[in-house]
């Protein structure tokens, strides 16, 4: 399955830059990052069918990181070609966006900005991949 992160902003030469490069180093998976200017732009179309959009919101659900392994797992198992992960620029996704994904997901009840959030994405992508290939990267409890 590919993981397809959908990103507003330019993240260029930072110190978050370097923490995505790293864990998306490590990330067996497929994995696409498509970067969108804070305003205007288009959603790329999918790139394969069935997908899975997850938008990173605020207001979402906040997962463990071993459910958020076995959405993915399930997810895979059950043929999805593609889990979309959507990061919006500060003001976030419009009500649409949010209404059309399958999973609102936030990192917490507080606000993070969305260089960061990328950086924190791709560690529970890594972290999540890893659960589901019996690595011992994460460590309940």
């Amino acid at each position: 399955m590919l993981l397809h992160v959908i990103a507003r902003g330019k993240i260029g030469r930072s110190p978050e830059a370097e923490m995505v490069e790293r864990y998306a180093r490590r990330i067996t998976w497929g994995l696409k990052v498509t970067e969108l200017p804070d305003r205007g732009g288009t959603i790329p179309p999918a790139s394969a069918t069935p997908v899975r959009t997850v938008a990173l919101d605020e207001r979402g659900e906040q997962l463990t990181s071993s459910a958020f392994a076995a959405l993915l797992g399930r997810w895979r198992d059950d043929g999805v070609r593609e889990a979309r992960f959507l990061i919006g620029a500060a003001d976030g996704h419009d009500a649409a966006l949010r209404g059309g994904a399958d999973l609102l997901l936030a990192f917490g009840a507080a606000t993070w900005p969305h260089m960061l959030a990328r950086a924190m994405l791709a560690e529970q992508l890594w972290r999540a991949t890893s659960i589901l290939s019996g690595h011992p990267y994460h460590r309940e409890g």
